[in-house]
């Protein structure tokens, strides 16, 4: 199991990895990511936890994100890459311009 630390949503936020699974948590949903508007959140340091270290990782990866806001349960880091609006590559102005923060 690998332990990534995805700060944005907050500043202790985490991505666990391991045996074809990431556990995102609250950092990255299936078509959204986690908001930025809570005590510690940060667009930019989301940016980087988007963009940095999860277009990182091997697109197989099955992802279960901490919500199910119902588009699906789960999906894949590779799916995620070419259909979440937030995962397209940005600069990162115009990510925090779009994410308000």
């Amino acid at each position: 199991m690998f332990v990534y630390h995805t700060p944005g949503h907050s500043k202790d936020s985490i991505c666990l990895v391991g045996d074809g699974k990431i556990f995102s948590g609250d950092t990255l949903f299936v078509g959204n990511c986690g908001r930025i508007d809570l005590p510690g959140g940060s667009a930019s340091e989301l940016y980087h936890s988007l963009f940095d270290v999860l277009h990182s990782l091997d697109d197989n990866l099955v992802m279960y994100p901490g919500h199910d806001y119902g588009m699906a349960a789960t999906s894949t880091i590779g799916n995620e890459k070419t259909t979440n609006p937030v995962m397209q590559k940005i600069t990162e102005d115009s990510f925090v311009d779009r994410m308000g923060g």
